[in-house]
Parts: structure tokens; C-alpha cells; sequence
């Protein structure tokens, strides 16, 4: 395997809390830029981001203001607007006189009047004609329910039919969970600043954000190594140095061997599309342990997949005493009792091998969680648990109930820690955890995934990376990206069995990217 070096590939993975984000910038202070400066550059990639939306359109830009740094962030984007000739009319909710550091030093640079947030406003005729409304009232760091008059204010934004550009992230969502406090704008873009936080990402909010770009504002990126986030946005950037990509001496022995297990008679499909998944992932071979029902139907429904009969958890554990075998994928049409939890436990059970626990595995386990997390505990190998919503509350119905609303960063990042496993919080905004504490977020599921047998591609495709020797949070990782693309290849109207089968054209845009050539 020869040098890469890897192109295209976005580097700013990091999603920054508001808290991080504040951080960032008060070491950018120290370092000897000024807070106004901060401003002043933020302000001009506003006023830039405006003016781009209100090319061709009549009517003056309103930059609505709050009285914090965002409000300032605003009044700096109002002035060089203005200074470019444009109509623009600054409206600021609450009293002039609040305004404190460096957002009153940007007030005062504005120099012109400013409106109040008047009935007027708040009902939305002073917004009725404006070309572009610049949302500048919150930002990121909102940490309580929007009421009052702030919320009928953007309820206003939201009622004014023009183009709305939000400064950080629409006033409204929460930068840290992405939730939506009471009220929120629905922006059409949004401009942000050294890097996405969580809330442009995660659900609703994403929904609410638009169009987001980054814009450096001078803040070094070697502040990153004293914040140490934890969170990032899943993609190549991130488990790209870890990818498996064969090198030209590499055999099948290799790659891997992946064993999945398949349910009975009725239920093989999801077996099959798990193992057919292993094998387009990369792994160099995939066994499908099946019962004895099964065997005649996975036989001849399997060509490059192996079949192996297996009778009950002890057989399926002298298969897996096979040294080769370093991957296992279970619970995909598993069946739910029992011999699914033993079966679990028999994957579980030597330390060399890679599990992958979804679907009727999990389940299985439901009222006895803690028989499995010890299990992976004792084990110390690499696990990941891929759960939807229902099951994971019915695994971690401790966590799920000791929230007071939905954090799905801190959900995940509570269950890996408990279970001693990576795990996936599948939705449209899969969310991966890893004991440690790492989360990454992935934004690239399109709609279509819905449907059946996905998450059997999925918890394959990880089984398959997890065998060619990936650590398990990239191997996860990896895994929901590749599921992501490949949605987006096969397109509206895919099924299940689509997307293993478009994973080859996933690879070669993948690869060059990696720094590999075809």
C-alpha cells in the first residue's frame, strides 16, 4: 500500500457546543485578536451571504437584532450593507441601552436609527417588504424556551415570505441538541463560524438551518487541541486514514471472514441482505449460519455467501470457534427469546472477534440488559449495537426516562457508556458513541432509506469493515456514511436489496478521494 494523500475531503469535522464555540473564541481573544474583530469579520460574511440572497429582489435588507453578540454580529452586517449602497432597516428587540461590549461597539458603528420591536413588527408589517430578513436575535447559545415577545417575533420572520438568513443558527434551535425552544425560525441559509455546532445537524434543527457554510473568522484551529470536542460530523474526514482499502497483495484470508446469523424458514431475507452487505463492504468471506429449516432456502438463494448448518447455540458456538471467523452479525430476522440471547452471548464469548447486535438481538435482551453489557464488558471486544428509536428505548429504558428532553448525542453517549459498546442511534440523523465519549453525526441519509431491510444493509456493512480490522466507532461510522451514499446512488424508490449493489460506484468516488487511484 502505497502513500496517499487524500482530496476532496472535508477536514472540518468538529461540531462545537455553544459552550466550545465560546471557549474558541475567548482563546482566539487571548491569542491577541479582539472580540470586536471577531465581530467585524463575522458581520462581513453575513453581509456577503445577504446580499448573494437578495440579488434581484426589491426591497430593503432587515436585519432583526437581539441584544446579545449575535445582535451585534448583525448591526456590523447592516453597516457594511448599507455601505454597499443597499436599503437596509436594523430592528432590535429589546432597549438600545442593554446593548453591552462589543455587540454596543457595533451599535454604535451602525450609526443610523434602529427600530423597536413595535406591535407593528411583532404582527409583521415592518417585515412585509423587505427583500432579505437577516436573523440575528439568538444564535447557538439559547438555553431556555423562546416566549413572549421574542417568539412572536419570529413567528413574524416566519410569516414575511422573504428569504430569511440566519447569523450562527436560526434563533430558536437549541446549538447543542438541536431542538426546537418553543419557537423557531425557518431559515432559508445560514451562516456560521469556525465550525457547525451539533444543532446544525441534528434534527429539527437541521430542518430549520437551510443551506449552512462555515466561514473562517481568524479563529486558529490549533484552539481545537485545548477544547478537545467530542462530537463530530460523520464523513470521510473522520475514519478516512482507517478505511480498508486492499492493497494489491491482499487474498480473501485477508480481508476478513464475517459469520451472520439467520433466523428461521420465514424470516432469512434479512439475513441475507446483512451477509450480501459483509461482502460488498470488503470482507473477503461471509458465512450465513443458518437453522436447519433455512438451510435449503439460504443455499440456493446464496451464491458468493457461504452457508453453514448450525442447530442451536452450542453448534453456533463451535463454528465460531473457527479462528478465522472475526466478525459476527446477528439479530436481522434472528427471532425474538432465548436462543437469540444465547446465540448472543455464544458471539460474545472469545475476545478476538468482532459482534455486531442489532434487531432481535437487542430485543432479546429487553428486561435484562445488564446480562448483555456485561457480557461485552467481560469480553473487552469490539461490539456495536445498531438500535432504531423503539429499540433502543427498550434497551435503555433507564436512560431514554432520565431526560427532560430529547438529547441524542447524550442519549448515545450514556448507552455506549453503560453497554461498553459502540452504538448507532439509527434515524435521519444517525448518531454513533463510543464508550469514550466520541459522537459523530451523519447528514447524509437521504429519505428513501425508509424502508425495509435497511438496517439489515446496515448492521451488514458494519460487519464487513469491522472484519477487514476497522476499530469499531470508525467501523460504525464508516458503515452509516457508506449506507447514506449508498441511498443517494440508488435513489427514489430503492429497496433494500438496491443498496448492497450499488456500493461499488460509492467505492470509486470513495477511493480518490482517500488518495487512492482505480
Amino acid at each position: 500500500m502505497g502513500a496517499r494523500v487524500a482530496q476532496g475531503i472535508d477536514t472540518m469535522n468538529e461540531l462545537l457546543t455553544p459552550t466550545e464555540m465560546a471557549k474558541a473564541d475567548g482563546l482566539a481573544i487571548a491569542a491577541g485578536i479582539s472580540g470586536i474583530e471577531l465581530m467585524e469579520r463575522a458581520g462581513a460574511a453575513v453581509a456577503e451571504a445577504a446580499a448573494a440572497l437578495a440579488a434581484g429582489r426589491t426591497g430593503p435588507i432587515c436585519v432583526v437584532a437581539g441584544l446579545g453578540n449575535n445582535g451585534g454580529d448583525g448591526f456590523v452586517a447592516g453597516r457594511r450593507l448599507r455601505e454597499q449602497g443597499r436599503s437596509v432597516r436594523m430592528l432590535l428587540l429589546g432597549e438600545r441601552s442593554a446593548l453591552k461590549g462589543d455587540a454596543a461597539i457595533a451599535a454604535e458603528r451602525w450609526g443610523e436609527p434602529v427600530e423597536a420591536a413595535s406591535p407593528d413588527c411583532l404582527a409583521g408589517e415592518c417585515l412585509a417588504d423587505a427583500s432579505v430578513i437577516v436573523d440575528a436575535l439568538f444564535g447557538a447559545g439559547l438555553a431556555r424556551d423562546v416566549e413572549g415577545a421574542a417568539a412572536a417575533l419570529i413567528e413574524a420572520i416566519n410569516r414575511g415570505g422573504a428569504p430569511v438568513l440566519a447569523v450562527d443558527l436560526p434563533s430558536g434551535i437549541d446549538g447543542e441538541t438541536g431542538a426546537v425552544r418553543g419557537v423557531a425560525v425557518r431559515a432559508t441559509r445560514s451562516v456560521t463560524f469556525f465550525r457547525r455546532k451539533p444543532g446544525h445537524v441534528l434534527l429539527p434543527g437541521r430542518l430549520h438551518c437551510g443551506q449552512v457554510s462555515v466561514h473562517n473568522i481568524g479563529i486558529p484551529d490549533s484552539v481545537l487541541g485545548e477544547i478537545a470536542p467530542r462530537a463530530f460530523l460523520n464523513g470521510p474526514g473522520l475514519w478516512g486514514p482507517a478505511f480498508p482499502v486492499p492493497s494489491i497483495e491482499a487474498h480473501k484470508y485477508t480481508r476478513g471472514h464475517c459469520v451472520v446469523l439467520s433466523g428461521p424458514l420465514p424470516r432469512t431475507g434479512a439475513a441475507r441482505l446483512s451477509a450480501r452487505a459483509a461482502l460488498r463492504a470488503g470482507a473477503g468471506l461471509v458465512t450465513l449460519a443458518t437453522p436447519p429449516n433455512a438451510l435449503l432456502i439460504n443455499a440456493t438463494a446464496s451464491l458468493a455467501v457461504m452457508v453453514q448448518r448450525v442447530d442451536d447455540p452450542d453448534a453456533f458456538g463451535a463454528l465460531l470457534d473457527d479462528p478465522r471467523i472475526n466478525a459476527v452479525v446477528m439479530g436481522p430476522g434472528a427471532g425474538i427469546g432465548a436462543n437469540t440471547r444465547q446465540m448472543a452471548l455464544q458471539a460474545l464469548r472469545h475476545r478476538r472477534r468482532a459482534v455486531v447486535l442489532d434487531a432481535d438481538a437487542l430485543t432479546s435482551f429487553e428486561g435484562q440488559p445488564e446480562d448483555l453489557f456485561q457480557s461485552i464488558d467481560s469480553n473487552g471486544s469490539p461490539a456495536i449495537l445498531t438500535p432504531h428509536l423503539g429499540e433502543f428505548a427498550r434497551l435503555f429504558k433507564n436512560i431514554t426516562q432520565s431526560y427532560d428532553r430529547i438529547d441524542k448525542i447524550g442519549f448515545v453517549r450514556a448507552a455506549a457508556a453503560e453497554s461498553s459498546a459502540v452504538v448507532v442511534l439509527k434515524g435521519p440523523d444517525t448518531v454513533v458513541a463510543a464508550p469514550d465519549g466520541r459522537a459523530a453525526v451523519a447528514d447524509n441519509a437521504p429519505p428513501w432509506l425508509a424502508t425495509a431491510g435497511s438496517g439489515d444493509v446496515l448492521a451488514g456493512l458494519a460487519g464487513g469493515l469491522l472484519a477487514q480490522g476497522m476499530n469499531a466507532f470508525e467501523a460504525a461510522c464508516a458503515a452509516v456514511w457508506l449506507h447514506g451514499e449508498a441511498g443517494r446512488q440508488a435513489g427514489p424508490g430503492l429497496i433494500a436489496e438496491d443498496l448492497p449493489e450499488v456500493l461499488p460506484s460509492v467505492y470509486r468516488a470513495l477511493f480518490p478521494r482517500l488518495g487512492y487511484g482505480l
